[in-house]
């Protein structure tokens, strides 16, 4: 797999959680201060099966803060989901698979 195509599907990934996220907290306006929890245990095995690295909801909670955090400091120059990927792609290249092929 090419690493433009895994960037792309994992840039999906990041879109479709928070299409879920935001159907799920519709009520309350996307309002959710644990939105790193629940982003989390939504991704988790989703990046697990998708770049091959186990990841725990815990951790990635805690990377999910951090990047966010980035990418608000950064401005607007990338979307959320391509900024997200890039920082991914970047904290977890080592720990990838070679099947991954990030």
């Amino acid at each position: 797999m090419r690493a433009t195509s895994s960037a792309a599907r994992l840039a999906q990934l990041f879109r479709e959680a928070g299409t879920a996220h935001h159907h799920s907290f519709v009520a309350t306006n996307g309002d959710d201060p644990a939105w790193p929890a629940w982003y989390a245990a939504y991704l988790a095995p989703r990046l697990a099966n998708l770049a091959g690295v186990p990841l725990s909801v815990d951790h990635l909670a805690a990377d999910l803060v951090i990047v966010d955090r980035l990418h608000r400091e950064s401005g607007p120059a990338l979307p959320w989901p391509e900024y997200y990927v890039e920082w991914f792609l970047h904290r977890y290249a080592r720990a990838m698979t070679p099947v991954a092929a990030f």
